[in-house]
Protein backbone atom coordinates (compact mmCIF):
# COMPACT_ATOMS: atom_id res chain seq x y z
CA UNK A 1 0.00 0.00 0.00
CA UNK A 2 1.73 3.46 -0.81
CA UNK A 3 1.82 5.85 1.33
CA UNK A 4 -1.38 8.68 1.74
CA UNK A 5 -0.39 11.80 -0.03
CA UNK A 6 -3.54 13.24 0.10
CA UNK A 7 -4.17 16.74 2.21
CA UNK A 8 -3.10 20.33 1.77
CA UNK A 9 0.48 21.12 2.71
CA UNK A 10 1.39 24.36 3.84
CA UNK A 11 5.33 25.67 2.85
CA UNK A 12 7.26 25.74 6.21
CA UNK A 13 11.01 26.20 4.72
CA UNK A 14 12.41 26.67 1.60
CA UNK A 15 16.11 26.00 1.83
CA UNK A 16 18.27 27.14 -1.42
CA UNK A 17 15.40 27.75 -3.83
CA UNK A 18 16.64 30.61 -5.71
CA UNK A 19 19.97 28.59 -6.39
CA UNK A 20 18.38 26.28 -7.57
CA UNK A 21 15.59 28.82 -9.62
CA UNK A 22 18.92 30.39 -10.93
CA UNK A 23 19.95 26.78 -12.13
CA UNK A 24 16.75 27.07 -14.22
CA UNK A 25 17.32 30.23 -15.95
CA UNK A 26 14.81 32.07 -13.93
CA UNK A 27 15.18 35.55 -14.47
CA UNK A 28 15.92 38.03 -11.40
CA UNK A 29 12.70 39.76 -11.14
CA UNK A 30 10.83 36.29 -11.02
CA UNK A 31 12.89 34.76 -9.00
CA UNK A 32 13.10 37.64 -6.39
CA UNK A 33 9.05 37.24 -6.39
CA UNK A 34 8.84 33.66 -6.56
CA UNK A 35 11.18 33.16 -3.24
CA UNK A 36 8.77 35.77 -1.36
CA UNK A 37 5.84 33.64 -1.70
CA UNK A 38 3.75 31.72 0.20
CA UNK A 39 2.81 28.29 -1.23
CA UNK A 40 0.48 26.09 -0.79
CA UNK A 41 0.59 22.33 -2.16
CA UNK A 42 -2.85 20.50 -2.63
CA UNK A 43 -2.27 16.77 -3.75
CA UNK A 44 -5.08 14.51 -4.37
CA UNK A 45 -4.34 10.43 -4.57
CA UNK A 46 -6.25 7.74 -5.72
CA UNK A 47 -4.14 4.94 -5.98
CA UNK A 48 -1.37 5.42 -8.53
CA UNK A 49 -2.74 8.46 -9.26
CA UNK A 50 -2.05 12.39 -8.21
CA UNK A 51 -2.79 15.45 -8.69
CA UNK A 52 -0.61 18.10 -7.48
CA UNK A 53 -1.68 21.70 -7.38
CA UNK A 54 0.92 24.32 -6.03
CA UNK A 55 -1.09 27.70 -4.90
CA UNK A 56 0.20 30.72 -4.44
CA UNK A 57 -1.21 34.77 -4.53
CA UNK A 58 1.21 35.01 -7.68
CA UNK A 59 1.12 31.88 -9.77
CA UNK A 60 -0.31 28.30 -9.46
CA UNK A 61 0.34 25.29 -11.13
CA UNK A 62 -0.75 22.12 -11.97
CA UNK A 63 0.71 18.34 -12.43
CA UNK A 64 -1.81 15.08 -12.75
CA UNK A 65 0.22 11.66 -13.09
CA UNK A 66 0.39 8.03 -13.03
CA UNK A 67 2.96 6.39 -11.12
CA UNK A 68 5.08 4.70 -13.37
CA UNK A 69 3.64 5.96 -16.38
CA UNK A 70 5.99 8.21 -18.87
CA UNK A 71 4.31 12.22 -19.58
CA UNK A 72 5.03 15.24 -21.58
CA UNK A 73 4.83 17.88 -19.40
CA UNK A 74 5.25 21.64 -20.25
CA UNK A 75 6.24 23.90 -17.23
CA UNK A 76 4.14 27.11 -18.12
CA UNK A 77 4.58 29.40 -15.54
CA UNK A 78 7.30 27.95 -14.51
CA UNK A 79 10.46 27.99 -16.62
CA UNK A 80 8.43 27.07 -19.68
CA UNK A 81 10.38 24.15 -20.81
CA UNK A 82 8.83 20.99 -22.78
CA UNK A 83 10.28 17.63 -20.47
CA UNK A 84 9.62 14.18 -20.49
CA UNK A 85 8.80 12.62 -17.05
CA UNK A 86 8.35 9.33 -15.00
CA UNK A 87 7.44 9.74 -11.76
CA UNK A 88 8.38 5.52 -9.99
CA UNK A 89 8.32 4.80 -5.95
CA UNK A 90 11.29 4.75 -4.29
CA UNK A 91 10.55 2.71 -1.09
CA UNK A 92 7.60 5.47 0.86
CA UNK A 93 9.46 8.09 -1.72
CA UNK A 94 7.66 9.69 -5.07
CA UNK A 95 10.58 10.45 -6.88
CA UNK A 96 10.03 11.69 -10.90
CA UNK A 97 13.24 11.81 -13.26
CA UNK A 98 12.79 14.72 -16.21
CA UNK A 99 14.43 14.83 -19.35
CA UNK A 100 14.68 18.03 -21.06
CA UNK A 101 17.08 21.17 -21.82
CA UNK A 102 18.63 20.67 -18.32
CA UNK A 103 20.56 18.15 -16.84
CA UNK A 104 20.16 16.44 -13.88
CA UNK A 105 16.63 17.32 -12.84
CA UNK A 106 14.41 15.61 -10.11
CA UNK A 107 11.88 16.18 -7.95
CA UNK A 108 11.36 13.86 -4.76
CA UNK A 109 8.02 13.83 -2.54
CA UNK A 110 7.95 11.95 1.07
CA UNK A 111 6.11 12.52 4.44
CA UNK A 112 7.34 12.00 7.88
CA UNK A 113 4.72 12.96 10.44
CA UNK A 114 2.87 15.86 9.30
CA UNK A 115 5.75 17.14 7.34
CA UNK A 116 5.60 17.02 3.14
CA UNK A 117 9.03 17.20 2.00
CA UNK A 118 10.33 18.14 -1.51
CA UNK A 119 13.80 18.03 -2.80
CA UNK A 120 13.97 19.94 -6.09
CA UNK A 121 17.25 18.98 -8.36
CA UNK A 122 18.86 20.88 -11.51
CA UNK A 123 22.22 20.05 -12.32
CA UNK A 124 24.58 20.28 -9.06
CA UNK A 125 21.49 22.77 -6.67
CA UNK A 126 19.28 20.67 -4.77
CA UNK A 127 16.68 22.55 -2.90
CA UNK A 128 14.43 21.18 0.14
CA UNK A 129 10.96 22.42 1.03
CA UNK A 130 9.31 21.12 3.79
CA UNK A 131 5.43 21.80 4.10
CA UNK A 132 3.33 21.06 6.92
CA UNK A 133 0.04 19.11 7.15
CA UNK A 134 -2.98 21.94 7.75
CA UNK A 135 -5.63 20.26 9.35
Amino acid sequence: MPVDFNGKWILETNNKFEEYLKALNIDFATRKIAISLSQTKVIVQDGEKFNFKTLSTFRNYELSFTVGEEFDEHTKGLDSRNIKCLVIWEGDKLVCTQKGEKANRTWKHWIEGDKLYLELTCEDVVCLQVFKKQE
